[in-house]
This record gives C-alpha cells, structure tokens and sequence, in this order.
C-alpha cells in the first residue's frame, strides 16, 4: 500500500536517471549568509531545520534493507578440493555496497537538537526489528520511518558537534557555510578491525601454497630463534636470498609450502583495506536520494583527525570523547616509524562504539576469537540456517551451501592469524599499526533545506528545479 505522505509517494515514484542527471552539490542552507563581494547575499530568513520524516528517511537509509546478501561464488575449487567461502562478516544486506559485508561504516548525525550515533542492529536482532516493519520501503508509511530512525539513534551531546570557524578545523569557505544551524550532518567512521582480522583469516584459508607469509615491511629481520640466527647468517653468506623485512612467525613459517614466500603480504600495505569504500557508496546513496527528496546535498571536507577524536571544551577539544589509546613510546623504536603509529589511536566510545583491540577484549587472542564467534557461532553469520536460506528458492540450495561455507577456520590458521595480530599490538602498541582503529575517510555530508531566494538571485532555475518543489511536496518550513 502507497504511503499517504505526499513527500514519500513522490520520493518513490521519482527517476533513478532523473537522480543521477540531477544532482549537484548545493551548499547554501536556508538562513545562510555569503561574503562574497558583489555576488554576496544576506539572509533575511531563519534557518530550517529538515523535519523528523525528512531525517528519518536519509537515518534509515544508511542500514539495513532486511534483503540478504547472496552467496553466488564456487564453494570448491576447480578440481573439486575445498576452498575458502566464507569471506562475509553479515549476512544481512545493507543499503549500499560493504566489502566482505563487514558494515564497518557508522555514521554520527549532527543537527540542531544534538550529536548522534546511528546504530545499526545484527543478524537476529535486525530481523526481529525489521519484521514489524513492511517487507519494501515504498510500504513504509510515515510513522514507520520515524519510528524506525528512533531505534537507531544514541544521542551522545544534547548540542550540535560544532568547531571554531578557522584552521585548522574548517578548509577555506566551508567555515562560512558548513554545519550552520538548520542543517543535519552525517559524518561517516569505520572501525577497520574486525575487517583487519576478517581478511587475514580468509588469506590464510587459502590452499597450501597460496597463503601469503606476513612481513613487516617497516621493521628489519631480528632473529630470536636459533633458526633465525642460522636464517640470518645464510642470508649475509648468500645462501640464501637477502631477508629484507622482519618475518612474522621468525624463519620456522617461512620453511615447507604452507606459506607462500614468493609473494609475502606486508602489514604495512594493508592500510584500510578498501574497508572505507563503504562511505563512498553510502555517500553516493545519500546524494541521489537528497536528489529525489528535492534538497541540498553537499559532501566536503569535515574537521579532520584528531580533532574529531576528542573532547574537553575548556583545553580547545571539540570533538566526540573517544577513548584515545597511547602510542609506545619513541626511544624504544629502533628506528622511526611510521605514521600513526606515534600518534594516539581512537579505539572507541565506552559501550558505545568499540572496536576489537585492548581494553575492549582482554588480548588479540580473543579479538580474533570474537570475529570467529561472530561468524561462525549460533547466532553468527553462518550460524544460523533460517536467516542464511532466505537468500534461496529453497532451503536445500543453502543447507549445501552452509555445509561447505560454515567449516570453522583450521587450528593452524587460528594459530597464525593471532600470532600477526599479536605481533602488530606488541610491537606497535595498536592495532592496526599503519591505520587507526576508527578511520575517519576526511569527508561530511550536509542536508538542508535551501536559501531559495539566494539561488533565484543568481543561478539558472534549472540548476534546483527540484529544490524549488520541495515545499509542496514535504510541507512548508
């Protein structure tokens, strides 16, 4: 059934290409000002904050769509042997593109009424929300979205999240015109650990052979073994090839084909391992879907790390409380490393938002043991037959599937996959070491309601037909 809301029914009804065609970045929010000499403009209106139904709709397009992910890859290899299947993190699907579906994304909503943190619900718990809900989102009427974005939102600061208006924490112009009352923000983070984790146990589940030993690429070898030392010794006489970078595991991993030595993977490569690119999807999403709704969008610049990371208004913090973990300190270094490994890592909101790193689990050990658990446990992802088999025509199709996907990872693989992990902690006080555990991508994206009169004065109408509709569709303001 149709929703009775104008807005809605319109949002529903409006062209995806129109979308794409459309779409502009629009910046200047109602009641907004601009210094900019003789194309300048004073305001003569009050800001606009988006209405709860507008907010609803853009808090709850972030999530889940209650549609399951599908597992369309082999589950063997082409000779028939086993092979690795099991790479995805959620078995749920999420609006917008997640590598390995880790849903690492979180979002902070900040607007007139306060600072948020916009949950998303797992496995069994999403689907007991989304169950009392229509199975489509056109369905949904207006207390369905509204009463969906409830649930999803953690006020952290009954006041908007704002910063002085110069450098180095607004860029150039955006100091005028970004996060001004009556817009709402979304400022995207990711917690980079458990996918950290996730894509070195799915590596190591390869074949013999095809398993990448671990180097670090920023540390030289220090053998600790007597192995190591006859490695290292063989190594300067030419026996065998020059060992660059400090072996993870020591010379015992680098012996027999288990490891693959001709390729090894350094840590210090790894970076994000695209685990942001969820943003930029989700992002996008946002943009068509402020298109459709008829308002401003724009995505620049936020204030950067670690500004966002800290609070305490009377020491000139702005920025959300993040529990801010010590680096090592420097003259136990052998030589400089790199950067941020110097530097305080964000490792979370106490019982808000936490990623899987020391205090949060007792050692790596157990971190890497959670995202087993999480996979792998009854109420993890393949765990859980009722909620894996709704992505099939039958639940035999997926009962064969989960029978070669669900085989927990080998003793041997566990084994290794924590002595990386460990490593990283121990030798870089942090994990990751090359990357913060809550990666801000630099980037916001503002919504509001736009200074019509502004860009009536001075650009072409078609620029913000859309726009200009709005009111008639979503009700005055």
């Amino acid at each position: 059934m149709p929703p009775s809301h104008k807005g809605l029914r319109e949002l529903f009804s409006y062209p995806l290409m129109s979308a794409i065609f459309d779409r502009r970045t629009r910046r200047v929010a109602r009641g907004t000002s601009i210094v900019s000499g003789s194309i300048g403009y004073t305001s003569p209106n009050k800001p606009a904050p988006l209405s709860p139904l507008e907010e609803a709709v853009l808090v709850v397009s972030t999530g889940l769509t209650g549609k399951t992910t599908m597992h369309d890859v082999p589950a063997k290899n082409d000779d028939g042997t086993d092979r690795f299947s099991a790479p995805l993190i959620n078995i749920l699907a999420r609006s917008a593109s997640s590598i390995d579906n880790a849903h690492a994304v979180s979002f902070f909503l900040i607007n007139d009424e306060g600072t948020w943190l916009i949950k998303h619900a797992r496995n069994r718990d999403a689907l007991a929300l989304l169950s009392q809900l229509p199975p489509r989102w056109e369905d949904w009427n207006e207390s369905d979205w509204l009463g969906a974005a409830k649930t999803l939102k953690h006020q952290l600061y009954k006041e908007r999240l704002d910063f002085p208006r110069q450098w180095p924490y607004y860029f150039i112009w955006n100091r005028q015109i970004s996060n001004r009352p009556g817009t709402s923000i979304l400022l995207p983070i990711v917690d980079l650990t458990r996918q950290f984790i996730n894509v070195i146990i799915s590596l190591l589940s390869e074949e013999d052979g095809q398993r990448p030993l671990f180097v670090d690429d920023w540390q030289r070898f220090r053998p600790r073994t007597l192995l190591d030392w006859g490695a290292w010794v063989a190594s300067r006489l030419g026996f065998v090839p020059n060992i660059s970078y400090n072996i993870i595991g020591g010379a015992q991993r680098a012996r027999g084909n288990w490891l693959s030595t001709e390729f090894p993977a350094p840590i210090g490569f790894a970076n994000t391992l695209r685990t942001d690119y969820e943003t930029f999807f989700q992002l996008q999403n946002l943009m068509l879907i402020a298109q459709g709704m008829g308002l401003g969008a724009w995505i620049h610049a936020a204030v950067g790390s670690p500004y966002v990371f800290e609070r305490d208004p009377a020491k000139g913090k702005f920025g959300i409380e993040f529990r801010m973990q010590k680096p090592k300190q420097r003259h136990r270094w052998q030589r400089f490393p790199p950067l941020p490994t110097t530097l305080d890592n964000p490792i979370g909101i106490d019982g808000v938002l936490e990623s899987l790193t020391p205090p949060y689990v007792k050692s790596m050990n157990d971190a890497v043991d959670k995202v087993i658990e999480e996979k792998y446990g009854p109420a993890g992802t393949y765990g859980d037959n009722s909620i894996f088999d709704r992505a099939y025509k039958k639940s035999e199709y997926g009962d064969a599937f989960l029978k070669m996907a669900s085989r927990r990872p080998t003793p041997q693989v566990v084994e290794y996959a924590k002595e990386i992990c460990n490593y990283i902690y121990d030798t870089y006080g942090r994990f990751p070491a090359h990357v913060n555990a809550f990666h801000l991508p630099g980037v916001w994206l503002q919504f509001s309601h736009l200074e019509l009169e502004f860009y009536e004065k001075y650009f072409d109408a078609d620029l913000y037909h859309r726009q200009a509709a709005h009111d008639q569709l979503w009700g005055g303001h």
